[in-house]
């Protein structure tokens, strides 16, 4: 969110005082500013909103976006409710919002975990796409934007950022500039992202596309490189071309890939008998978690799972239950 941000309503000048706060500690602040930006230009718009913020205004505001999820109600919500308490520091008697009163968190969404088989049929229909006049390598750009999902764990908005110089074809890495929580890392790539970028760049230099380190990774043309919303409906369109659809009959998200991406790490190392507690911070840091304890919300208890579990359980158990079968006990 731009500095130069000019806010209008009756709260303009705190609103100013508390992004500038905010700025000036580091955080982005975007999306929390573009709320904040909201309500100022309701209230400044709306004549029937009075001179002072209060529970009517504030009532009044929170019915534009009814239409809205419940999650994302409540977190709209929620940042006008830090920035009331901000408020209160220098006038106590200010509104304040009661958070009993916000919409439910909803549960959170159940992941779709991708089957081997079912990231074939999607690189099969990528394989399908038709070059168009305004981007000749759509094949080649959604299957190597699937791959790098797949086979890195990237999110989708680090993929559109990668530029051509954060790939090392000497060291086959890949950087990954200050994305969420401001981190950046190096991660080395698997031999199927390797494979598939060099096919991508050979027939990016055949087209006599950009090559300069600056230029995005995956472009349309000879300038345009892929919005977030353009890449997340192309690729859904990938996930009904190849017939996935969830549990419920939905598709699946992009993110998911994400998802599939840590669950099948895990099960390739419960079946090599790894140290799962040694090896989890390598797979936090390839993702780029804060923590190991970030990375465990991409590890659902899914059926696959639970069944490599069960088997480590029960090999690790194997000789203790011998031995009490051997001694008359019933296993």
């Amino acid at each position: 969110m731009n500095r130069e941000v000019k806010f209008v309503s009756c709260l303009g000048p705190v609103l100013a005082r508390y992004l500038e706060l905010k700025l000036s500690v580091g955080l982005k602040f975007d999306s929390a500013a573009r709320v904040l930006l909201h309500l100022d230009r309701f209230l400044s718009a709306n004549t029937q909103a009075p001179e002072e913020f209060d529970v009517h205004s504030f009532d009044a505001w929170c019915r534009t976006f009814q239409h809205m999820c419940s999650n994302t109600r409540r977190a709209w919500m929620q940042i006008i409710h830090l920035f009331c308490l901000y408020r209160r520091r220098t006038e106590p008697g200010c509104f304040l919002p009661d958070p009993a009163q916000f919409p439910p968190r909803s549960p959170s969404l159940r992941p779709y975990i991708f089957e081997e088989q079912e990231i074939l049929h999607l690189l099969d229909a990528a394989q399908a796409l038709k070059p168009h006049p305004m981007g000749p390598l759509r094949r080649e750009g959604y299957r190597l934007a699937l791959v790098l999902l797949y086979t890195s764990g990237l999110r989708r908005g680090e993929v559109l950022r990668l530029t051509l110089g954060d790939y090392s074809p000497t060291e086959h890495t890949l950087l990954v500039r200050e994305s969420k929580f401001y981190k950046s890392r190096l991660i080395p790539l698997s031999l199927d992202g390797i494979r598939e970028l060099d096919v991508y760049l050979a027939a990016r230099r055949a087209h006599h596309l950009p090559m300069e380190a600056a230029s995005s990774l995956l472009i349309q043309g000879q300038k345009d490189s892929y919005s977030g919303g353009g890449i997340y409906q192309g690729l859904r369109d990938l996930f009904m071309a190849a017939g996935i659809r969830t549990a419920t009959g939905g598709t699946p998200r992009v993110h998911d890939l994400r998802h599939t991406f840590a669950v099948h790490a895990l099960l390739r190392w419960y079946r090599e008998g790894a140290d799962l507690g040694a090896k989890l911070p390598f797979l936090s840091a390839y993702m780029g978690h804060v923590s190991p304890a970030s990375t465990e919300y991409y590890l659902p208890f899914v059926p696959a799972l639970a069944d490599a579990a069960s088997e480590k359980f029960a090999e690790h158990c194997k000789p203790l239950l011998d031995s009490f079968q051997e001694l008359g006990g019933t296993p």
